[in-house]
């Protein structure tokens, strides 16, 4: 094998099927976490998310080695909808909603361009917003934790081991690890409940979408705005991975072909994954970590990827094994999970170089602070839209 595969170039099915495994080991503990969390089917995420990557591939013409999975900025909203509601078409027609925005900013960037973006939604709206979707999610994994807090504090321990000591592959799939290695631990201390697994295989191969609970995508007005503020977050998540991968792969994908083809990708991709009934999608850094660390930039491994994704969904047993992981493992995991979530939101503050001398900056972040953590209902998208109303509105002040 070269020093580097390019993105263009494809190895022998013998080396790109592991590669395409890979990258599903790399994305599978946090796209099957969303759907643990929110009540959403596992296996339908995973075939949403397979589907969603090979949608993707064709829309930016193969052109950007990326995978899609499970977004975490959405976790509050879909709960809310879906455990409390018991309403999965208003979940549904809030992921719908999300895929229509990114495609209506897709018609706007191929007309005006993407300078606008950053206008609407700078570092220091999007900054804070970040911390907030893991700040205002930390009760429910300690609330998770608290089932068995031996169990979630090994899985802690596992995951962070893994993070700062792992090697090679390992170090990417930390969560996975922790996951594995917890479970282990449950099973061991006998509180993981292991007879639906058995039972499985009686019927190992289905389709993950059950039709006859199936119900369409349903607008509805509060999970409308409730999700649609939250699709200006994701994109400029994306826009950032899409900056990392092109210093990864020495290729340019903003121009080539283009931010607002990743936008258009992401934005159908999502949409079909809501008549699925799966979570909305977004490029995945962990993928770009196993870019960086394989050298092998190919997308023909990310097409197998989403084969495999979608091969996988369709194993009863595997949906089992998911959904029988004790609680206190996954409350260790999201512990991690979410308040990296929190540090990632301060650390776009501090890699753009947010200026808190100013006081509109200083105003802004206060503000969404104040709302995201301390609003109960829906509180990290009223921060957001006040967040992008207040830096479309307040002046620049002359500092002195």
């Amino acid at each position: 094998m070269a020093t580097e595969v390019q993105i263009h170039e494809k190895l022998s099915l013998g080396k790109t099927i592991p590669l395409g495994l890979q990258h599903v080991f790399a994305m599978f503990g946090a796209t099957v976490l969303v759907p643990f969390l929110t009540g959403l089917s596992p296996a339908v995420a995973l075939l949403a998310s397979g589907i969603g990557s090979i949608v993707f591939l064709l829309l930016t013409g193969s052109k950007i080695p990326a995978y899609l999975g499970s977004s975490f900025a959405y976790i509050g909203a879909l709960t809310y909808f879906i455990k409390d509601q018991n309403n999965i078409a208003a979940a549904m027609g809030g992921a719908l909603t999300i895929g229509i925005i990114y495609i209506l900013v897709f018609l706007l960037m191929s007309v005006f361009g993407t300078s606008w973006l950053q206008k609407v939604v700078p570092p220091v709206v999007a900054g804070p917003v970040v911390a907030i979707i893991g700040l205002s999610l930390t009760p429910v994994a300690t609330s998770m934790a608290s089932q068995n807090w031996g169990i979630a504090i090994f899985t802690l321990a596992v995951a962070i081991f893994f993070s700062i000591f792992g090697k090679g592959f390992f170090k990417i799939i930390p969560i996975l690890m922790a996951i594995i290695f917890g479970y282990i631990a449950a099973f061991a201390m006998g509180i993981v409940v292991y007879q639906p697994i058995m039972d499985s295989f009686k019927n190992f191969i289905a389709f993950p979408v059950n039709f006859s609970s199936y119900s369409l995508p349903a607008f509805d007005k509060t999970a409308v705005l409730m999700f649609a503020p939250l699709a200006f977050v994701t994109i400029i998540e994306d826009l950032g991975h899409m900056i990392v991968l092109g210093n990864i792969t020495h290729s340019d994908p903003l121009t080539k072909p283009g931010f607002h083809r990743v936008l258009l990708g992401n934005g159908v991709a999502t949409a079909i994954g809501s008549f699925l009934g799966g979570p909305p999608l977004t490029t995945y850094g962990e993928n770009i970590g196993v870019l960086a660390v394989t050298r092998v930039y190919s997308t023909f491994n990310l097409w197998v990827a989403g084969i495999i994704a979608i091969l996988l969904s369709c194993i009863n047993p595997l949906q089992a094994a998911i959904m029988s992981i004790p609680t206190a493992v996954m409350g260790g995991v999201c512990i991690l999970l979410f308040g990296m979530i929190g540090a990632a939101g301060l650390r776009n503050l501090i890699e753009a170089k947010v200026d808190f001398s100013k006081s509109k900056n200083l105003i802004i972040a206060s503000v969404i602070f104040a709302i995201g953590i301390g609003v109960s209902n829906h509180g990290v998208a009223w921060a957001t839209l006040v967040g992008i109303g207040l830096n479309l509105i307040l002046p620049e002040a002359a500092e002195e």
